[in-house]
């Protein structure tokens, strides 16, 4: 049962690709004077953004897995959440090849001055390399090689990635700033549910201890 939801969830992550790609080459991809004609008046911009919001939305997904596994009780969606991150790192290679070969035309200087003097754009590529790393270690063979813990702790990075891509998104807009709020603010309640799981078993422990040491004095 579970591969085939996979299958379908794979199938499902890639309408966003179909779309924005047909929507870029249209109905006739061979003639590229009807390229972008469907996505308004700045094509390369609007299929740049499509792809990012698409990063930022798996992001958000990949991290909502343990919380709803762990609310709804049911362990097996832990193996949906690998995909789903691959999924998160393809828009992002994809948000990052427009930007790259579309819109600078692999123009290394002007990119590398962007980089360094656009803070939006230095903190989206921030984003998007901290991705490289959790892609390539996504494998069982690199939990077995790194270990559970080192690879637990390599893989935290996803909390500053998706940081930093929210950050991107909303110094990147100029005028409605909605919706990278609205990113912004299910990634708030996202790690804070991980920051309670994490404090509230130490304060019961804190609190609990003392209780312990004064018992076993007494007695």
């Amino acid at each position: 049962m579970i591969r085939y939801l996979k299958i379908i969830l794979f199938l499902l992550s890639l309408v966003p690709f179909a779309v924005l790609s047909w929507r870029f080459f249209g109905p006739h991809p061979l003639d590229m004077s009807t390229w972008g004609a469907q996505l308004g008046a700045n094509p390369i911009e609007t299929l740049e953004h499509g792809f990012g919001d698409w990063t930022l939305r798996f992001l958000l997904i990949t991290l909502s897995i343990t919380p709803l596994r762990k609310l709804t009780r049911r362990p097996e969606l832990i193996r949906f959440r690998r995909m789903l991150g691959l999924f998160a790192f393809f828009y992002g290679c994809l948000h990052f090849s427009v930007y790259l070969v579309v819109d600078k035309f692999f123009n290394w200087h002007e990119i590398l001055e962007d980089i360094g003097r656009r803070k939006f754009i230095t903190v989206g590529f921030t984003a998007f390399v901290l991705l490289i790393p959790l892609a390539v270690t996504s494998t069982a063979g690199w939990i077995r090689r790194l270990g559970g813990k080192r690879w637990q702790m390599l893989h935290r990075l996803i909390y500053v990635s998706a940081i930093c891509g929210v950050i991107h998104y909303l110094w990147l807009v100029k005028a409605d700033i909605r919706k990278p709020l609205e990113y912004g603010a299910i990634l708030v309640v996202l790690l804070s549910y991980r920051l309670a799981i994490w404090i509230v078993p130490k304060l019961k422990r804190s609190h609990g201890a003392p209780l312990t040491t004064r018992t076993q004095t007494v007695t």
